[in-house]
């Protein structure tokens, strides 16, 4: 389905009219009612002169980066007049911008159609529900876009389409998008203007985000992409080559995609890391034994990043601070990556990712 296919809606009606006021107002709402999330200091040794920072988006009211993606995307196609009242929105998504979506279209009051892999699991599909969605499965999930489109069309509704919509929905100027919501929340730190920004690509949306407003208030800020084992953002930004494909799905649920998607804007980007996903999943665990927080895997492939660049920085005796994502609450992998067990049936030794951290930050060398 084209998003911007005209909908049989006389748009002249008051009432119509009247519902889109109040559908906006109850998203613009939502921000209002939330405080900001919280940066969370990651203890490093003082004498090496380097703050690192973990913004915690898990503290969103449905628990992860997600959210902002998800009300950006709702005020985006509200504003475009491409959801109607009583007309399903679908996306395709078993992750959690489904369960954020979900909740935007339960406060709006349209149905939410989750397109999801027959083998997502129950917990996911419970939170889909519990805020008002449901799960529409497909045996093969290379088929999830094109049936989000078909069954759009089927049901007169609006398929979302994060992968394309991500990076054109957030207003990257400001807004209280994340990367400002950063740069507020550092001002009274002692380096206020942090030497590195790290993210994790899921749509790409987020690093256009940080990047473009780096960049438009001319900040000396570099933003680097972490990027999981099995995912193609880290090919096309190296040769970009459009066509560069990983022949395999992601592990670290939420980031890493097959190829490149629409929202990824490689210029934004000034460097990026492939990370192994043994390393990925040893520093979340790192950062459960430093912290005491639980987090995602992708908070831990960027946690990974972010500490080789604070490394590099111990080496050369720069001093300054780094920042990267907590996107979601470990609490939700309990059952896979914060089990041995399913570490062994992945093959993933960690053990090897978890001692670089440990002698990196008690004896300052990363090995």
């Amino acid at each position: 389905m084209d998003s911007t296919k005209t909908i049989d809606v006389d748009r002249t009606d008051p009432a119509h009219r009247a519902w889109l006021n109040e559908a906006i107002r109850r998203v613009q709402a939502d921000a209002n009612r939330s405080a900001d999330t919280h940066l969370l200091r990651f203890p490093l040794p003082e004498r090496w002169g380097i703050d690192l920072y973990l913004k915690d988006e898990s503290t969103h009211v449905t628990g992860s980066l997600k959210h902002r993606l998800a009300r950006s995307l709702f005020l985006y196609a509200l504003c475009n007049g491409w959801i109607s009242p009583g007309r399903p929105v679908v996306e395709s998504s078993s992750g959690s911008t489904a369960v954020s979506e979900a909740y935007f279209a339960s406060l709006i009051g349209v149905p939410f159609i989750a397109v999801v892999p027959r083998t997502t699991s129950r917990e996911k599909c419970r939170l889909i529900e519990f805020h008002g969605g449901q799960c529409h499965f497909v045996d093969d999930p290379s088929t999830m876009a094109a049936e989000s489109i078909a069954l759009a069309a089927r049901t007169g509704g609006h398929y979302m389409d994060q992968f394309t919509y991500a990076e054109r929905a957030t207003d990257w100027r400001g807004n209280n998008n994340i990367a400002e919501s950063i740069y507020r929340q550092l001002s009274l730190e002692r380096y206020p203007e942090p030497a590195w920004i790290v993210a994790t690509a899921g749509t790409g949306g987020t690093s256009a985000t940080i990047g473009r407003y780096v960049r438009y208030l001319q900040h000396q800020t570099l933003v680097c992409v972490a990027d999981p084992e099995f995912s193609g953002f880290f090919d096309f930004w190296e040769s970009g080559d459009e066509n560069a494909r990983c022949d395999r799905s992601s592990r670290i649920e939420g980031i890493g995609r097959p190829r490149a998607e629409p929202s990824f804007v490689p210029g934004a980007v000034d460097r990026m890391m492939k990370v192994p996903d043994a390393a990925s999943i040893a520093a979340m665990r790192t950062l459960e034994r430093v912290v005491g927080r639980k987090a995602g895997g992708s908070t831990g492939t960027g946690l990974w990043s972010a500490l080789k660049i604070v490394a590099e920085m111990v080496a050369d005796q720069r001093t300054g601070s780094v920042v990267t994502l907590l996107g979601d609450p470990g609490e939700r992998y309990l059952d896979t990556y914060y089990s041995d067990a399913w570490l062994a049936e992945q093959g993933l030794d960690i053990a090897p990712y978890a001692d670089t951290l440990d002698r990196f930050l008690t004896e300052g060398v990363w090995r």
